[in-house]
């Protein structure tokens, strides 16, 4: 597709096979700032927005990503079975991993003690994040998808999860962003042992799929579950 300026950084991401990756090399936040025009993320990102849209030119066409016709039901059991199940398996090995890099590298690389808080920090940050998602809001999901007449939430609205959801998704995104400046972008040092490389190689992916994980939820399943609370409003 050609891509303007005018085209939002979550639409971009949702039409156009690998532009993550393109973005994310651009540091442009598709997720938490995903309803920002293109030429307004770089105007404020200080990036010629030309450069930008000839990277994304030079992708291979395909299909659409796979998440972008999930219904809502459909779209919170990918998230669970995909970057949820990503996280559990991660957040751990990551945070053990950092504890081992401090312990033999700390005295020459002091910033690495800042590195292993963060690692904790991300890990006490996600995980009960994603057991609310699990046990309150994407059930209501399920609900919302499934009804066959208006259903009723102790919290209300599902608005009210959401919202607290994305503020925690903000909280996250400030936590990889620190790692990522504490780290010099994840380049590890020329006397980094393998464990060490290992540790920054996987925060690096661990921040992509982050990026793409909160950009699911934000800019594709939340707005399709508000879209669908107001169907059964209006029914009532």
């Amino acid at each position: 597709m050609n891509i303007s300026t005018d085209h939002r950084l979550a639409e971009i991401v949702d039409l156009v096979p690998g532009a993550p990756r393109v973005l994310e090399s651009f540091d442009l936040d598709y997720c938490c700032g995903g309803q920002r025009p293109l030429g307004d993320a770089c105007d404020l990102a200080g990036i010629d927005v030309a450069e930008v849209i000839e990277a994304l030119a030079g992708l291979d066409d395909g299909p659409a990503p796979d998440w972008v016709p999930m219904s809502p039901a459909l779209l919170v059991d990918h998230l669970e079975a995909t970057h949820h199940a990503y996280l559990h398996a991660e957040l751990p090995r990551i945070e053990a991993l950092a504890d081992k890099v401090v312990g033999v590298h700390g005295a020459r690389h002091p910033e690495l003690v800042e590195v292993a808080r963060l690692c904790t920090s991300l890990r006490e940050d996600l995980e009960p994040h994603m057991a609310k998602e699990e046990r309150v809001l994407f059930p209501m999901v399920r609900e919302l998808a499934s009804a066959v007449s208006p259903p009723s939430f102790h919290c209300g609205s599902v608005a009210n999860p959401i919202s607290m959801m994305m503020r925690e998704h903000e909280q996250t995104g400030s936590i990889l962003e620190a790692l990522r400046s504490q780290t010099d972008g994840y380049h590890a040092p020329d006397d980094a042992c393998a464990s060490y490389r290992a540790l920054y190689e996987a925060l690096d992916a661990l921040e992509a799929d982050t990026h793409l994980h909160i950009h699911k939820e934000n800019n594709v399943l939340f707005p399709a579950v508000l879209e669908l609370e107001k169907h059964w409003e209006a029914a009532r």
